[in-house]
C-alpha cells in the first residue's frame, strides 16, 4: 500500500508531465477544475484543483471527499501510483472497476488525452 506522501509525489510527477504536454494532452492539461481523489485503501481524500497544467493538492482529509469536486476519482493508493508511473493503463483499470471517475462528459473526453 502506497503512503499518502507517495500519492502526493505521484501527483507532482503527473503535474511535471502535464506541464510538458503537447497536442490533445496539452489541451486537457489546460483545464481549470476542482479535483478530488479518494484513496479507498487509505480512506483518505486529496482535494485540490487541476489548473495551469498542474494538479495542486490543497488539502488531505480523512474519509471520502466532504464536497463534490468537478472531477472525482476513486482508486487505491497503489493503483494511483501505478497509473501515474505508467505501470497500469487507465482504460484497463477503469474497465475492471479499479478506478472510478466522475466528471462532465466533455471533461472526460478531454482528459482521456492525459491518460
Amino acid at each position: 500500500m502506497a503512503t499518502i506522501e507517495e500519492c502526493r509525489a505521484a501527483l507532482e510527477r503527473l503535474s511535471d508531465s502535464m506541464a510538458a504536454a503537447k497536442g490533445a494532452a496539452g489541451r486537457a492539461a489546460a483545464l481549470d477544475r476542482s479535483l478530488s481523489c479518494h484513496l479507498t485503501d487509505l480512506d483518505m481524500s486529496l482535494l485540490g484543483r487541476l489548473r495551469a497544467r498542474r494538479v495542486d493538492v490543497a488539502e488531505t482529509v480523512p474519509g471520502p471527499p466532504p464536497r463534490k469536486a468537478q472531477i472525482r476519482l476513486a482508486t487505491t493508493s497503489d493503483d494511483l501510483v501505478a497509473m501515474i508511473d505508467g505501470e497500469l493503463h487507465f482504460a484497463k483499470a477503469w474497465a475492471s472497476g479499479r478506478v472510478k471517475v466522475e466528471a462532465p462528459l466533455r471533461d472526460l473526453l478531454r482528459l482521456r488525452g492525459l491518460l
